[in-house]
């Protein structure tokens, strides 16, 4: 056993362990002289150093809730020294769009009106061209824009074509027409000028046939065939009782088909017998034919004649010269 200093308990082996005895620091005295702000002062609440003080809970200021930021619209704010825009077309987007819609619906009307327009015009164009010929036709302008060409009232690559059933008395015969630099100026003695109309009739085999038939004496409704001969030019028009032979030509801007030879009963027979009822007939197709068109070239082919009808820097009758053109 060990021998404690004078006024402490015994320790050591069988006896109880002495507790830990806190030694007080003594405060900080401030040097004579130094001032230090808070040292000499009385603290709050009357603590006083070395004297037991219950612990006080100092008050923590109240923050304000944290809001999370809000996601940045991209393309809506404007960069800093640009004016601030507002309403339908406040960015470059919305009126793109705006614009590619005006432009379509601008596109859209157009297009609507030149439809229209073109057909318009191809109904009043067929309509003189069928009253003319008297069988069905349809017209067509070229690629230039129509109602550029209806405003300055010049119009251009006009073609018509009929139906192929007939050209007044002619069966069987077709017509294809072109006309150009048409020009609209409604006078009391005109509609307008034409610079240049070309039209090609084809006349089948089978179409001279059926008009012929009845039409010359000696054969008339037993008319067999029609050959046709392009190496000389010339039509033979066959029957039991006899053989024609024709030859078509443009003469002085008429069609004429002259009669070379008459066969009949094995003997040859004069060919005035049969010439006056086809010189009455080409006057009948070309009779009263409008803007001097006339006849320029004919010629006989495999299949039957072709001839080209033309006229140059024309007249354009009115409705009261002929009534074929009162609706142009």
């Amino acid at each position: 056993m060990t021998t404690p200093p004078p006024g402490q308990p015994p320790f050591g082996p069988g006896y109880p362990e002495h507790p830990t005895l806190r030694i007080p620091q003594p405060f900080p005295q401030p040097r004579p002289g130094v001032h230090r702000p808070g040292v000499n002062q009385p603290l709050p609440g009357g603590y006083q150093p070395g004297a037991n003080q219950p612990t006080q809970h100092l008050p923590q200021p109240t923050q304000p809730p944290v809001q999370p930021p809000l996601p940045p619209v991209v393309g809506t704010e404007p960069q800093p020294g640009e004016p601030r825009r507002s309403g339908l077309f406040s960015d470059p987007l919305s009126m793109a769009l705006a614009l590619i819609i005006v432009v379509a619906l601008a596109l859209a009307g157009l297009i609507g009106a030149e439809l229209f327009a073109r057909n318009k015009a191809d109904s009043i164009v067929a309509k003189a061209v069928s009253c003319v010929v008297q069988d069905s036709a349809s017209a067509s302008f070229g690629m230039r824009p129509f109602l550029l060409q209806h405003v300055t009232h010049s119009y251009r690559d006009m073609r018509v074509e009929t139906a192929g059933n007939q050209i007044r008395e002619a069966k069987g015969m077709k017509l294809t027409l072109t006309l150009d630099d048409v020009r609209m100026n409604q006078t009391a003695d005109s509609a307008g000028t034409l610079g240049s109309l070309n039209a090609d009739i084809n006349w089948t085999a089978d179409g001279i046939k059926q008009t012929v038939a009845g039409m010359i004496p000696l054969i008339g409704g037993l008319v067999s065939g029609v050959t046709t001969n392009p190496s000389d030019g010339t039509l033979g028009v066959d029957g039991p009782l006899g053989t024609v032979t024709i030859k078509p030509a443009a003469v002085d801007g008429d069609l004429k088909l002259n009669v070379l030879k008459v066969t009949g009963l094995g003997m040859t027979l004069p060919r005035e017998s049969v010439q006056p009822a086809l010189d009455v007939f080409t006057d009948q197709l070309t009779k009263n034919l409008p803007m001097g068109i006339h006849a320029d070239t004919v010629e006989v082919t495999d299949s039957g004649v072709a001839a080209r009808f033309v006229t140059r820097n024309a007249t354009i009758p009115n409705g009261q010269q002929d009534p074929c053109f009162a609706g142009l």
